[in-house]
């Protein structure tokens, strides 16, 4: 079973606290987003370990029920 939008947004709120989150469903279909996502945390922190803070707040579900995701990251 994919990852529902509102899922997606909770699991990054809650690993990526007090970041501004937007997901858009890119095909309407529910199962391809794009995740646009800037935060302090991200300070810092080169492109490849930005991306690596979202996988871990994604908590496993990248590559299986979350297929397809486009990540955009930016140091607030």
């Amino acid at each position: 079973m994919a990852v529902d939008m509102n899922t997606l947004k909770e699991l990054l709120e809650t690993g990526l606290p007090n970041a501004d989150i937007r997901i858009d469903d890119l095909r309407g279909d529910g199962e391809h987003y794009a995740a646009h996502i800037e935060s302090e945390l991200f300070t810092g922190k080169n492109r490849v370990q930005q991306h690596q803070m979202v996988y871990q707040a994604l908590q496993g579900k990248m590559g299986g029920e979350l297929h397809a995701l486009q990540i955009h990251t930016k140091e607030k």
